[in-house]
């Protein structure tokens, strides 16, 4: 009886709605400092990435569909996966094909885009970004107020405001530039669960390899 009455139990849970594809509010354009993540953690995976010499600054981590509150992950598609020649072409502002796939499979899959589309529509978005040149030009490691790269990017971004874009950090490492997109690409306002900014004063920043 007693078995019973769990089995019933268990049926009777509310089942958690799945993540549809191209249900979605906004954008999340995600740029992680190259050098940084090499010297937490792609040095130690030997990747193609932290090679020296390899020219990356700011690559584009990914193109996240969010909710107002929260994100839909590893959404049901009818959308072909990638090809190998797709993901590789992709790793000139990825640093490695194999991110361009992992963020086709969580991410890209909930965008209703196909996987070209995605890929396309993340390459426009990197690209109406401008980079702050200066941080490109650092010779040495420095340790600065986090508040400064965003202080930078909203500098040579004038249509950009500050409560559209948010800076991470990891290990005392600068981290991420996190930018929030309209579906249509244009800067909106991120939500609450978005705005995480570090607030370090003395993070640490690489040079570029």
């Amino acid at each position: 009886m007693r078995i019973l009455v769990f089995l019933i139990s268990l049926i009777s849970l509310p089942v958690a709605a799945q993540d549809r594809a191209g249900a979605f509010d906004y954008y999340v354009l995600s740029l992680s400092w190259s050098a940084n993540w090499c010297a937490l953690e792609g040095d130690a995976r030997n990747s193609p990435q932290c090679a020296p010499d390899s020219g990356f600054g700011w690559i584009l981590h990914g193109l996240w569909p969010q909710y107002e509150a929260g994100y839909p992950e590893y959404c049901t598609t009818s959308a072909r996966p990638p090809s190998r020649s797709q993901t590789a072409a992709m790793a000139d502002i990825m640093g490695t094909s194999g991110l361009a796939w992992h963020q086709w499979r969580k991410h890209g899959v909930c965008t209703g885009l196909s996987s070209d589309d995605y890929y396309a529509l993340s390459r426009v978005a990197y690209g109406s970004i401008v980079r702050p040149q200066v941080l490109r030009d650092l010779k040495r490691p420095v340790t600065l107020p986090a508040a400064l790269i965003e202080e930078a990017f909203l500098r040579d971004n004038p249509a950009l405001r500050a409560d559209q874009i948010t800076v991470t950090c990891r290990d005392r490492h600068i981290q991420e530039v996190r930018i929030c997109l309209t579906r249509d690409l244009d800067f909106r306002d991120c939500a609450p669960d978005v705005i995480r900014d570090c607030s370090l004063g003395d993070a640490t920043f690489n040079p570029m390899r």
